[in-house]
């Protein structure tokens, strides 16, 4: 899967990246209860794996998404928070 998102702006981006997390845990509680559902679990991979690309591209382009993600600096105080809108 390509995410095809070289111009895409921060908040198309930021979409891409919610709607591949409510797909992943969508999957995951299917998989709870359907466990030998190997075409769910493929889709599950997939989707993780799509999901770790954009997050990838979002930090790239934009900075960290969660305190977890390794940084040269606490760049949380140098730039809006990955929920906050852009200003017209």
């Amino acid at each position: 899967m390509d995410c095809g998102c070289e111009n895409i702006s921060r908040e198309e981006l930021m979409k891409k990246i919610m709607a591949y997390k409510f797909a992943v845990n969508d999957m995951s509680l299917y998989l709870d209860t359907h466990p030998c559902d190997e075409k769910a679990l493929k889709l599950h991979n997939e989707y993780v794996c799509e999901l770790k690309k954009l997050e990838e591209e979002y930090e790239e382009k934009y900075g960290p998404l969660t305190f977890e993600t390794q940084m040269d600096s606490w760049q949380w105080v140098e730039d809006r928070w990955p929920w906050e809108r852009e200003e017209n």
